[in-house]
Parts: C-alpha cells; sequence; structure tokens
C-alpha cells in the first residue's frame, strides 16, 4: 500500500512537474502568439500609412497633370481664337475686294458704254443713213465686247463668292469642333 501510495505520489509529481512545463509552454506560446500579432499589427499599420501616403502622391500628381492639361487647352483654345480672328479678317477683306472690283468693273462698263455711244453719235452724225450697215457692225461689237466684260466680271465674282463660301466653311467647320471639345 505504501509502494502503491508513493508511486500515486512519484506520477502526481511527474504529471505536477508536467503541468508545470505544460504551462510555461502555453505561457511562452501565449508570449510568441502576442509578439506576432503585434508585428502584424505593426505591419498593418505601416502599410496603411504606405497606402495613404502613395494615394496623396498620386492625388496631387492628378491634380498637377489636370492643370497642365487645363493650361494646354488654353493656350490651344487660344491659338484657335486667333486663328479664327484672322480668317474672319481674310473673309472681310476679300468681300471687301470683291465690292470694289465689282464696282470698279461697274463703272468700267459704264464708262465703254458712255465712250461707244459717243463714238456711235459721232459715226452716225457723220454718216446719217448711208452707213447703217457699218453702223449695225459697230453695235455688234460693242455687243460682243461688253457680253465679253459681263462674263470675265461674273466669272471673277463667282470666284470670289466660292473662296469666300470656302473660308466660311473652313471657319464654322473650327467653331464646331471647338464646341464640340467644350462639351467634353
Amino acid at each position: 500500500m505504501i509502494k502503491g501510495l508513493q508511486e500515486t505520489m512519484e506520477a502526481q509529481c511527474k504529471m505536477k512537474d508536467e503541468n508545470c512545463n505544460l504551462k510555461k509552454t502555453i505561457s511562452n506560446l501565449e508570449e510568441k502568439l502576442q509578439d506576432v500579432t503585434q508585428e502584424y499589427k505593426n505591419k498593418i499599420e505601416l502599410l496603411t500609412n504606405d497606402k495613404r501616403t502613395k494615394e496623396e502622391e498620386f492625388k496631387s500628381q492628378m491634380e498637377k497633370k489636370c492643370c497642365e492639361v487645363e493650361a494646354t487647352l488654353l493656350l490651344k483654345e487660344e491659338e484657335k481664337n486667333n486663328l479664327l480672328s484672322k480668317k474672319e479678317m481674310e473673309i472681310s477683306d476679300l468681300t471687301r475686294r470683291l465690292q470694289t472690283q465689282e464696282k470698279e468693273k461697274q463703272s468700267e462698263l459704264i464708262k465703254q458704254q458712255i465712250e461707244f455711244n459717243a463714238k456711235l453719235a459721232r459715226i452716225q452724225h457723220k454718216s446719217n443713213k448711208s452707213y447703217q450697215g457699218a453702223n449695225t457692225l459697230a453695235q455688234n461689237i460693242y455687243r460682243m465686247k461688253l457680253q465679253h466684260l459681263q462674263e470675265e466680271k461674273n466669272k471673277e465674282i463667282e470666284t470670289l463668292q466660292n473662296t469666300i463660301k470656302e473660308l466660311e466653311r473652313r471657319l464654322s467647320s473650327g467653331s464646331d469642333s471647338r464646341l464640340k471639345r467644350k462639351h467634353f
């Protein structure tokens, strides 16, 4: 019985020792777990701060790029407006020249008509009725000359009008593309 009690006591002592060892192991493992948990928390915080920093850098770079693009667009807009005003000036200049040329042509036609009428009157006065055939020939020549001048004038007017239409078309297409870009 004593021997049984001794064995039981020895078994209990061994269990106590083993229990102590297990408690120490558990305590060590809990400490390691806390260290690892703290280390991960530190890493997560570091990564979160790094992410925040990168987001702020990205945001500032985006704002900088937006400002650069906006400045570039403003310069392009200004260039386009300058070009547009130049084209408008060209159109008004061409219109003025067309009007001036038309007035000059009409003045020239009137002048030639007056000269022709004066020559015709002199010829008619000299020849009275004996030269009616020549008179008809002179009138035909005058008509042909007058018709030729009118055709030239009409061709010039048509050319200038086509030029004006082309410039206005370019001008309006430039304005449309500018308006489309503003809507984006």
